[in-house]
């Protein structure tokens, strides 16, 4: 064998060598590809959820998490389990993240109602309505069209500073198509405000109140939408 043919033979020996490890080295992340995506070899064993909540049951959202999202620890989608966990109506934000080597962890942060929107609907702290169910007859009820419930809460809380400094609260808050403003008070009183200059008027009210207390009748309703005094309506 002359020392040609010896080198081709050693390049050819090195190059076979070579392919197999590289068919060896493809095979085996195959293989391991499959066994991390195989949800019997690497299940979810564990959801651990945490946060301060009070409407939020846990076995809701382990249901949520298991209904739609399908795999194993590694191949389970941080952000498809991040979207199931929002489909709870009581889940105002979530944070999710995997914890080796078959626990998925969830951190709740549950909605503040402050206020019963059109009879079937609540609103949290910014306005947003979801569908929560409550009983609480503290809440305020609030009425308005659709997509105006940032408008309307904002009114409500300007009118609740405006009457802190007594004992007056508003329970019921209607917002018209057009936007105009009517009241109504913890002790009964329904104020019509109007569309425009709606703190103002309220204000006016509470001027008027102690006069208008001095007054025997009871009071139905008071009528401000004047550029000055109201109309006051008594009952029989």
């Amino acid at each position: 064998m002359t020392e040609i043919e010896h080198i081709n033979r050693e390049k050819i020996w090195g190059l076979s060598f070579l392919i197999c490890v590289c068919i060896g080295l493809v095979w085996a992340a195959i293989n391991l590809t499959q066994w991390m995506h195989d949800e019997q070899q690497v299940p979810i064993s564990h959801i651990e959820i945490s946060g301060s909540y009070q409407y939020i049951q846990d076995r809701d959202i382990s249901r949520l998490i298991s209904k739609d999202v399908q795999g194993s620890f590694f191949s389970a989608d941080i952000n498809e389990i991040h979207t199931a966990v929002l489909k709870h109506p009581w889940v105002h934000q979530a944070s999710v993240r995997k914890k080796w080597p078959n626990t998925i962890q969830v951190y709740l942060v549950e909605q503040t109602p402050v206020a019963i929107w059109n009879d079937d609907l609540l609103l949290n702290s910014e306005g947003v309505p979801f569908a929560g169910d409550i009983q609480n007859d503290k809440l305020p009820t609030l009425f308005g069209p659709n997509g105006a419930e940032k408008t309307a809460l904002s009114g409500y809380k300007a009118m609740q500073m405006i009457l802190s400094t007594g004992t007056l609260t508003v329970d019921n808050l209607v917002l018209s198509e057009r936007f105009a403003w009517q009241v109504q008070l913890n002790n009964g009183i329904k104020l019509n405000l109007g569309r425009q200059e709606f703190i103002n008027r309220l204000q006016r009210f509470i001027n008027l109140y102690p006069l208008l207390q001095q007054d025997s009748r009871a009071i139905n309703y008071v009528d401000l939408r004047y550029d000055t005094g109201a109309a006051v309506g008594w009952k029989v």
